[in-house]
């Protein structure tokens, strides 16, 4: 579940809130008690980097390079 942040517009109070996506939005601020909640836009808490994550990435001996085994076991190269 992802995690909102809100600050109160009226008392200025901030917030996170753990909430399912299909959750409706928070309103009312805990500390001032007034409907003044707004949702705040802010980074996700990971970041996707890098040229990604293969099937090889972790396979050692003769199983690293499955493109060399399929020529190897064809005598095709693809």
């Amino acid at each position: 579940m992802p995690i909102y942040e809100y600050r109160c517009a009226a008392c200025g109070h901030g917030l996170e809130a753990l909430q399912k996506m299909s959750d409706a939005t928070l309103v009312d601020c805990p500390a001032c008690a007034k409907p003044e909640l707004k949702k705040q836009l802010s980074a996700g808490g990971f970041r996707l980097s890098g040229s990604g994550w293969y099937e090889t990435d972790f396979k050692t001996g003769s199983k690293k390079n499955i493109s060399d085994s399929k020529t190897v076991a064809t005598g095709k190269e693809s």
